[in-house]
Protein backbone atom coordinates (compact mmCIF):
# COMPACT_ATOMS: atom_id res chain seq x y z
CA UNK A 1 0.00 0.00 0.00
CA UNK A 2 1.64 3.41 -0.92
CA UNK A 3 2.66 5.82 2.10
CA UNK A 4 1.24 8.88 2.85
CA UNK A 5 4.37 10.27 1.77
CA UNK A 6 5.70 8.08 -1.09
CA UNK A 7 6.71 10.42 -3.63
CA UNK A 8 4.82 9.99 -7.03
CA UNK A 9 6.56 7.73 -9.74
CA UNK A 10 6.44 8.57 -13.44
CA UNK A 11 7.91 6.80 -16.09
CA UNK A 12 9.27 8.20 -19.08
CA UNK A 13 8.91 5.97 -22.24
CA UNK A 14 9.34 6.13 -25.86
CA UNK A 15 11.46 3.95 -28.61
CA UNK A 16 15.16 4.30 -28.90
CA UNK A 17 16.32 7.90 -30.37
CA UNK A 18 12.99 9.23 -29.02
CA UNK A 19 14.85 11.96 -27.20
CA UNK A 20 13.92 10.30 -23.34
CA UNK A 21 17.55 10.98 -22.11
CA UNK A 22 17.50 14.90 -23.17
CA UNK A 23 13.92 15.75 -22.09
CA UNK A 24 14.56 13.73 -18.40
CA UNK A 25 17.95 15.85 -17.95
CA UNK A 26 15.85 19.25 -18.69
CA UNK A 27 12.99 18.33 -16.66
CA UNK A 28 14.93 16.71 -13.71
CA UNK A 29 17.06 20.53 -13.95
CA UNK A 30 13.42 22.45 -14.33
CA UNK A 31 11.57 20.67 -11.17
CA UNK A 32 15.33 21.16 -9.18
CA UNK A 33 15.15 24.88 -10.07
CA UNK A 34 12.27 25.36 -8.71
CA UNK A 35 12.71 23.71 -5.64
CA UNK A 36 11.56 19.83 -6.10
CA UNK A 37 13.98 16.80 -5.10
CA UNK A 38 14.06 14.61 -7.85
CA UNK A 39 15.06 11.14 -8.04
CA UNK A 40 15.55 9.04 -10.70
CA UNK A 41 16.01 5.69 -12.20
CA UNK A 42 17.39 4.29 -15.51
CA UNK A 43 15.95 0.81 -16.53
CA UNK A 44 18.47 -1.03 -18.27
CA UNK A 45 17.41 -4.53 -19.72
CA UNK A 46 20.43 -4.77 -21.20
CA UNK A 47 23.06 -4.80 -17.59
CA UNK A 48 25.35 -2.42 -17.34
CA UNK A 49 28.89 -1.94 -15.87
CA UNK A 50 29.11 1.06 -13.30
CA UNK A 51 32.33 0.81 -12.18
CA UNK A 52 35.67 1.34 -13.70
CA UNK A 53 37.83 -1.86 -14.33
CA UNK A 54 40.90 -1.42 -11.82
CA UNK A 55 39.85 0.89 -9.48
CA UNK A 56 39.05 -0.26 -5.76
CA UNK A 57 35.37 -0.50 -5.84
CA UNK A 58 35.68 -2.85 -8.81
CA UNK A 59 38.66 -4.89 -7.16
CA UNK A 60 35.74 -5.74 -4.03
CA UNK A 61 33.34 -6.60 -6.25
CA UNK A 62 35.45 -8.91 -8.62
CA UNK A 63 36.57 -10.34 -5.81
CA UNK A 64 33.27 -11.83 -4.72
CA UNK A 65 31.73 -8.98 -2.68
CA UNK A 66 27.75 -9.40 -3.52
CA UNK A 67 26.89 -5.56 -2.60
CA UNK A 68 29.47 -2.54 -3.25
CA UNK A 69 29.58 0.47 -1.63
CA UNK A 70 31.13 3.67 -2.65
CA UNK A 71 31.09 6.74 -0.25
CA UNK A 72 32.18 10.03 -0.05
CA UNK A 73 31.08 13.09 1.91
CA UNK A 74 29.35 14.13 -0.96
CA UNK A 75 27.72 10.64 -2.56
CA UNK A 76 27.12 7.00 -2.17
CA UNK A 77 26.77 4.91 -5.10
CA UNK A 78 26.30 0.87 -4.90
CA UNK A 79 26.16 -2.28 -6.74
CA UNK A 80 24.34 -5.27 -5.50
CA UNK A 81 24.08 -8.60 -7.08
CA UNK A 82 19.89 -9.05 -7.91
CA UNK A 83 18.10 -12.65 -8.37
CA UNK A 84 15.07 -10.33 -10.59
CA UNK A 85 14.76 -7.64 -12.25
CA UNK A 86 13.46 -4.75 -9.74
CA UNK A 87 10.43 -2.45 -10.70
CA UNK A 88 10.04 0.88 -9.40
CA UNK A 89 8.41 0.46 -6.46
CA UNK A 90 11.19 -2.40 -5.06
CA UNK A 91 13.86 0.58 -5.84
CA UNK A 92 11.75 3.48 -4.13
CA UNK A 93 12.96 2.41 -0.94
CA UNK A 94 15.75 4.04 -2.01
CA UNK A 95 14.64 7.57 -2.40
CA UNK A 96 13.75 8.57 0.98
CA UNK A 97 14.43 12.47 0.26
CA UNK A 98 12.66 13.38 -3.07
CA UNK A 99 9.19 14.91 -4.02
CA UNK A 100 9.21 12.51 -7.33
CA UNK A 101 10.86 9.43 -8.70
CA UNK A 102 11.51 9.90 -12.29
CA UNK A 103 11.98 6.97 -14.54
CA UNK A 104 13.53 6.23 -18.08
CA UNK A 105 12.31 3.12 -19.34
CA UNK A 106 10.26 0.42 -17.75
CA UNK A 107 7.51 0.85 -20.53
CA UNK A 108 5.37 -2.29 -19.77
CA UNK A 109 5.13 -1.50 -15.98
CA UNK A 110 2.39 -0.17 -14.23
CA UNK A 111 3.19 3.62 -13.88
CA UNK A 112 2.02 6.41 -15.02
CA UNK A 113 3.81 7.21 -18.41
CA UNK A 114 4.59 9.96 -20.65
CA UNK A 115 5.89 9.27 -23.71
CA UNK A 116 8.45 10.91 -26.21
CA UNK A 117 7.91 10.47 -29.47
CA UNK A 118 9.40 11.74 -32.73
CA UNK A 119 7.22 10.92 -35.83
CA UNK A 120 10.81 10.70 -37.85
CA UNK A 121 12.25 8.21 -35.56
CA UNK A 122 8.63 5.73 -35.80
CA UNK A 123 5.63 5.73 -37.25
CA UNK A 124 3.44 5.61 -33.93
CA UNK A 125 3.52 6.04 -30.47
CA UNK A 126 4.43 3.18 -28.47
CA UNK A 127 1.85 4.07 -25.79
CA UNK A 128 -1.33 4.32 -28.32
CA UNK A 129 -3.26 1.76 -26.50
CA UNK A 130 -1.70 2.12 -22.78
CA UNK A 131 -4.00 3.44 -20.45
CA UNK A 132 -1.23 3.94 -18.45
CA UNK A 133 -0.26 6.85 -20.61
CA UNK A 134 -1.32 10.42 -19.41
CA UNK A 135 1.18 12.97 -21.65
CA UNK A 136 2.58 12.64 -25.27
CA UNK A 137 5.23 14.60 -25.47
CA UNK A 138 6.36 15.27 -29.71
CA UNK A 139 7.69 17.12 -32.84
CA UNK A 140 4.11 16.89 -34.31
CA UNK A 141 0.21 16.24 -32.85
CA UNK A 142 -1.12 13.14 -32.46
CA UNK A 143 -4.54 13.01 -30.76
CA UNK A 144 -4.29 10.14 -28.49
CA UNK A 145 -6.82 11.24 -25.60
CA UNK A 146 -4.50 12.68 -23.17
CA UNK A 147 -2.50 16.36 -22.77
CA UNK A 148 -0.14 16.91 -25.67
CA UNK A 149 3.03 19.15 -25.55
CA UNK A 150 6.09 19.53 -27.90
CA UNK A 151 9.25 18.71 -26.81
CA UNK A 152 10.99 21.94 -25.94
CA UNK A 153 8.06 22.75 -23.49
CA UNK A 154 9.69 21.48 -20.42
CA UNK A 155 8.32 24.21 -18.14
CA UNK A 156 4.74 23.13 -19.43
CA UNK A 157 5.64 19.13 -18.73
CA UNK A 158 6.83 20.32 -14.93
CA UNK A 159 3.67 22.79 -14.70
CA UNK A 160 1.64 19.39 -15.90
CA UNK A 161 3.35 17.25 -13.40
CA UNK A 162 3.11 19.23 -10.53
CA UNK A 163 -0.65 20.05 -11.08
CA UNK A 164 -1.17 16.39 -11.69
CA UNK A 165 0.47 15.05 -8.55
CA UNK A 166 0.24 18.01 -6.29
CA UNK A 167 4.00 18.39 -5.41
CA UNK A 168 5.17 21.08 -3.25
CA UNK A 169 8.35 21.69 -3.14
CA UNK A 170 10.98 20.22 -0.59
CA UNK A 171 7.93 18.17 0.98
CA UNK A 172 9.48 14.54 0.40
CA UNK A 173 12.56 15.50 2.18
CA UNK A 174 11.11 17.54 5.29
CA UNK A 175 8.71 14.40 5.85
CA UNK A 176 11.12 11.72 5.51
CA UNK A 177 13.53 13.95 8.29
CA UNK A 178 16.12 14.64 5.51
CA UNK A 179 16.08 18.46 5.23
CA UNK A 180 20.15 18.78 4.81
CA UNK A 181 21.14 16.23 7.36
CA UNK A 182 23.27 13.04 6.13
CA UNK A 183 20.92 10.21 4.72
CA UNK A 184 20.52 7.20 7.32
CA UNK A 185 21.09 4.01 5.01
CA UNK A 186 18.47 1.09 6.89
CA UNK A 187 19.38 -2.76 6.03
CA UNK A 188 17.14 -3.75 2.81
CA UNK A 189 17.19 -6.96 1.38
CA UNK A 190 16.81 -6.92 -2.50
CA UNK A 191 14.95 -10.55 -3.22
CA UNK A 192 12.34 -11.99 -5.08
Amino acid sequence: MKGATDPPIVSVVGFSGAGKTTLLEKLIHELADRGYRVGSIKHDVHGFEMDKPGKDSWRHKHAGASTTVLSSPHQIGMVMDVDHDHDPDELKKFFRNVDIILTEGYKQGDKPKLEVFRHGVHEEPLCRNDDRLIALISDTHVELGVPHFLLNDIKGIADFLISNFNLVPGVGHRERGHAGVPLNFEPCQMTG
